[in-house]
């Protein structure tokens, strides 16, 4: 099945809660994950902008994903965001996050050090 009909539709860039100690809130998460799923998300995407990524160290983000693969139970597909400033650090997270129950990958473009398209690509 091509990526052009798994991820067809409203998809959801879900937010991190957090706790008043600044841990990641899973519980609200959860909430949040099953709540627009409920009403009719038809993907999710995990750690985007939206997901205060850059507030958070790579076990965190690890856990983020996981936890997303796990409430979810494959009702609809996960994107992962994997974006950032440094190249080797984008390269280096695509091979080291669990990606293998992920529909696709999101890497935004470097928003501050701002590369020509074929640099994009």
């Amino acid at each position: 099945m091509s990526l052009r009909n798994v991820l067809k539709g409203t998809g959801v860039a879900l937010v991190t809660p957090f706790k008043q100690n600044f841990e990641i809130d899973f519980n609200a998460l959860e909430k949040v994950i099953n709540y627009v799923i409920d009403n009719g998300c038809e993907y999710l995407i995990t750690l985007g902008t939206t997901g205060e990524t850059p507030t958070l160290n790579e076990e965190e983000k690890n856990a983020l994903i996981y936890f997303t693969y796990d409430v979810v139970k494959d009702r609809v597909p996960v994107v992962v965001g994997i974006g950032g400033n440094n190249t080797k650090e984008v390269c280096n997270n695509l091979e080291a996050y669990p990606l293998h129950k992920a529909a696709a990958v999101l890497s935004a473009s470097p928003y501050y050090n701002k590369p020509s398209q074929e640099g994009i690509f």
